[in-house]
C-alpha cells in the first residue's frame, strides 16, 4: 500500500504547486469557475492579503507515489473566533483525487496543526473571511459555478461522510432566477413606488469617479456590507486595510449600471442604506484562461464578459440592506432598478450565490421571480 506524504508549503515554488493543483484536477470541467492565478497568489500570500492582520495559515500538499494528489489550507481567523467565542481552525482550498487516504491525510494535517495552536474544533470549507468562497458543494454538480463560490466533484462530500467525526455545521443554498423578458414584475414595481413615496428611499448608480473620489461611495458600500452581514455565520468585520484592498481589486471591474445603491433622502447626506452588486458571469471566460493566466488570450475573454456582457448569466455578488430598512421593502427597490439593466444586457438568468438556508428573509425576495433552488453547499464541523 502506498503511503500518503504530507508536505508543508514553505516557499514560492510550493505555493505555485498548491495553486496549480486545482487547475490540473479540474482541467476541462464544464462547471468549475477557476480563479485567476494572480488573485490566488494575492489571497494566499502572507505579505499581500490584508486578512493576515488577524489570521494565520499553513498550506499542505499531499503526495502519493511521487505525484501531487491533494492540497488543503489550514486557517485560524482570530477576529472571527473572538467575535463568535469559538476556537476554530478552518480548512479551505481543499482539493484531492478520489482517494480516501489522501483526503483523510490532508484533513489530519490541518487537525494536527489546529490542536498545536490550541483550537478545539475544525470547520470548513471556509476561507480567511466571508469574502472568500465557502461551503462544499453537495447538490448541483451539473450546474455552472460562479467566481464567488467553490465547485467540487461529487465524491468530495462522500469522503466527508466516510471519514467519520464530521457533522453539518451550516448549509448554504443558491437560486437560479429567470430574468423576465418583458416588464419588471408588477409586485416589485408597486412596492418600489410605495417605498420611494412613503420612506423617501431612492436607487442610484454612482459614477466611477464617485466610487473612488471625494464622495467615497466604494467605502459606503462596504460599510453597509459590514453592518448587514455582521451577525451571519462566521462573519468577521472587514478592517480598513481589507476595505482598501477590495476597493482596489474588485471595484474597477464593476459596471456602474449593475451597481445599485439605495439612499435615504431623509438623511442630510443621503446616506447609503442598501447595495446590490452584480456582475456579468465570468465563468466561461475564466475557463478559457489557461491555468488562470490572462496571457495570451485570457484577458480578451474576461474583457468581453465584463465590458461587452457576452454571457447569458449575471451574478448577484452581494445584496445587502441595513437591518432597520429590511422591513420597508428596500429589496424590491433594488430589483425594480436592476432588472431593466439585466434585460438591456440580454441576461437570461441570475445566480444568487450563497445564502444561509435559514435566512428566510433573503429567500423571500425571490418570490416574485421564476426561480429554482439549484445548489446546496455545506460547512462541516468536527470536535478536536
Amino acid at each position: 500500500m502506498s503511503i500518503v506524504e504530507i508536505r508543508r508549503v514553505a516557499d514560492k515554488k510550493g505555493l505555485k504547486a498548491f495553486i496549480d493543483f486545482h487547475y490540473d484536477l479540474y482541467d476541462g470541467n464544464r462547471y468549475d469557475a477557476p480563479n485567476l492565478y494572480s488573485d490566488e497568489v494575492h489571497t494566499l500570500s502572507k505579505d499581500k492579503n490584508a486578512a493576515f492582520e488577524f489570521c494565520e495559515a499553513e498550506y499542505f500538499l499531499a503526495y502519493k507515489d511521487g505525484c501531487l494528489v491533494g492540497r488543503v489550507a489550514g486557517i485560524i481567523n482570530k477576529r472571527a473566533n473572538k467575535r463568535w467565542e469559538r476556537k476554530s481552525v478552518r480548512f479551505g482550498w481543499f482539493d484531492f483525487i478520489d482517494d480516501e487516504e489522501v483526503s483523510s491525510a490532508l484533513l489530519g494535517a490541518v487537525e494536527e496543526w489546529g490542536r498545536k495552536k490550541g483550537m478545539t474544533e475544525m470547520v470548513g470549507p471556509l476561507g480567511f473571511t466571508d469574502m472568500d468562497p465557502e461551503g462544499m458543494l453537495i447538490e448541483g454538480f451539473d450546474q455552472l459555478g460562479t467566481m464567488a463560490t467553490i465547485y467540487n466533484y461529487p465524491y468530495y462530500p462522500k469522503h466527508m461522510e466516510r471519514i467519520g467525526g464530521w457533522e453539518k455545521d451550516n448549509d448554504y443554498v443558491e437560486y437560479k432566477l429567470i430574468v423576465p423578458q418583458q416588464d419588471v414584475p408588477e409586485k416589485y414595481k408597486k412596492v418600489a413606488e410605495l417605498v420611494m413615496k412613503r420612506y423617501n428611499l431612492h436607487p442610484m448608480h454612482p459614477k466611477r469617479s464617485q466610487v473612488f473620489g471625494k464622495q467615497q461611495y466604494g467605502r459606503k458600500v462596504l460599510d453597509v456590507v459590514n453592518k448587514t452581514f455582521g451577525n451571519l455565520y462566521g462573519y468577521s468585520q472587514m478592517t480598513e486595510a481589507q476595505i482598501d484592498e477590495y476597493l482596489k481589486m474588485y471595484f474597477p471591474l464593476l459596471d456602474m449600471n449593475l451597481l445599485c445603491l439605495i439612499e435615504d433622502w431623509n438623511l442630510p447626506n443621503h446616506d447609503v442604506v442598501g447595495v446590490g452588486i452584480s456582475i456579468s458571469s465570468m465563468t466561461r471566460a475564466l475557463q478559457k484562461c489557461r491555468k488562470g493566466r490572462l496571457w495570451p488570450l485570457g484577458w480578451w475573454y474576461c474583457l468581453r464578459a465584463l465590458k461587452l456582457h457576452k454571457a447569458e448569466c449575471v451574478d448577484l455578488m452581494l445584496v445587502g440592506i441595513l437591518p432597520e430598512y429590511q422591513q420597508k421593502g428596500a429589496n424590491a427597490l433594488l430589483f425594480y432598478d436592476l432588472i431593466p439593466w439585466f434585460q438591456k444586457y440580454g441576461f437570461k438568468w441570475a445566480e444568487t450565490n450563497v445564502e444561509m438556508e435559514t435566512n428566510e428573509k433573503v429567500q423571500s425576495q425571490w418570490q416574485y421571480l421564476e426561480h429554482i433552488q439549484h445548489k446546496r453547499r455545506r460547512c462541516f464541523r468536527k470536535t478536536l
